[in-house]
């Protein structure tokens, strides 16, 4: 069962349709819209400040979602997508977002829409990173920018096929 758990008087709220695995762990001041999925021993700790998601976000598997104790929230728009072993920290991710397996995006980065972290990238404190790009590397920089297959093939594809995935799951309980 989902480790949800209330801290100072904050308890975690889910939007309709969000699928939650079993090992999750979702504590304090964690806001989740529509169409999210939390998945095995991914962690949100909305403890030291809260943590905002818009719709169809989905956080991976062993995913990290923290914050910075009163001075970094961290705020994750529409259509993200946070891969394995990811780390997400006191930051703000827009819409149409894909943070890309082992990557780290530290404290008061902002990334703009549709724009790719790439897998194991590290984005450094109070990075601005810039909207339709591909960023990459330690510490990540620009490579390249995203072109409209790329957008719809990677970014929308995989926020959408964890809508289905966690459908499969809710399917099963």
């Amino acid at each position: 069962m989902t480790l949800i758990k209330t801290l100072l008087g904050k308890t975690p709220a889910f939007g309709s349709n969000c699928y939650l695995a079993e090992n999750a762990t979702i504590i304090g001041d964690v806001i989740m819209g529509n169409d999210c999925s939390i998945w095995f021993s991914a962690v949100l700790r909305g403890d030291v400040h809260y943590i905002k998601m818009g719709n169809k976000v989905n956080i991976q598997d062993g995913a990290v979602v923290h914050a910075t104790y009163k001075k970094h929230p961290t705020n994750i728009g529409n259509n993200v997508s946070v891969g394995h072993n990811a780390l997400v920290h006191g930051c703000t991710i827009k819409d149409n977002v894909l943070i890309g397996m082992g990557a780290i995006v530290m404290d008061d980065v902002t990334i703009e829409s549709n724009t790719i972290i790439a897998a194991g990238a590290v984005v450094l404190q109070g990075t601005k990173v810039e909207g339709g790009c591909i960023y990459a590397g330690v510490p990540a920089k620009k490579v390249k920018e995203i072109s409209p297959e790329l957008l719809e093939g990677e970014i929308n594809r995989i926020a959408e096929s964890y809508v289905m995935y966690s459908g499969w799951y809710k399917e099963e309980q």
